[in-house]
């Protein structure tokens, strides 16, 4: 799937790059040029760990519900299993806001001031300066021209959007799309497939956004299905002109 959203990007006085390595397909934006050696270097060594587990324990790729690893474990891999067990769904459900954490942590530890990683709708985002968000739950939903607002003093932070109806990833719900806002990266985009999976129909957005907010972490949620629109904390809305 092209990831045509990606066109929307207004990069201002950033630097953009995109950058794919196998599967992980990431739109990047810095205040200074990206080091594409060190960046990639930095993919396929996070990339290596989560690959060489799974060949050690092919539970880890496939699993649906939450999995224990070894104590001498990656650190990216400990790190999925453990929020992922705070959702109760597969660690892989966490490897994109994993991914787009470890490496912008990487870049700040670096020098750079301004991060922000999208990995398929999870980002990571370190900023001096306020950020819109955009939302896109499709072309015909009346919500589609929504964004968040992000509080640079909110940040590093993680934004992580899971949809029934856009991407390829794994959804068991009918949600067009579930935000979650979290300081952690790989928390949100775990919760937000956990939370994306309980929609099945309007009767279940009350029991889904329970469910999100009572995750110890999360500091926003948005949900949406058809014409309905729930939201909880730390949320502030912007109309997005594309």
């Amino acid at each position: 799937m092209r990831r045509f959203y990606r066109d929307w990007v207004k990069k201002e006085n950033l630097y953009l790059e995109t950058i794919v390595v196998k599967e992980t397909d990431l739109q990047i934006l810095t205040d200074q040029p990206l080091d594409k050696d060190f960046f990639k270097k930095r993919i396929n060594f996070y990339r290596g760990q989560i690959e060489d587990y799974i060949r050690k324990d092919k539970r880890f790729l496939t699993s649906l519900k939450p999995l224990s690893v070894e104590i001498d474990a990656p650190l990216i891999v400990k790190e999925m299993s453990k929020q992922t067990k705070k959702a109760n769904v597969g660690p892989m459900a966490a490897v994109a806001g994993a991914m787009a954490e470890f490496l912008g942590k990487d870049l700040l530890k670096k020098g750079y001031q301004e991060v922000i990683i999208e990995n398929g709708g999870d980002i990571f985002l370190a900023s001096r300066k306020t950020r819109t968000v955009g939302i896109y739950p499709g072309p015909k939903n009346p919500w589609q021209n929504l964004a968040l607002k992000i509080d640079p003093l909110d940040t590093p932070l993680g934004i992580c959007t899971s949809s029934a109806t856009l991407g390829h990833s794994l959804s068991f719900g009918k949600a067009e799309s579930v935000v979650i806002i979290s300081k952690n990266t790989s928390l949100a985009d775990a919760v937000a497939t956990a939370t994306c999976n309980r929609v099945q129909s309007k009767k279940d957005l009350e029991k889904a956004l329970k469910f999100a907010k009572g995750i110890k972490g999360i500091l926003g949620v948005v949900i949406i299905l058809n014409k309905n629109l729930l939201a909880w904390g730390k949320v502030e809305f912007l109309t997005f002109r594309r």
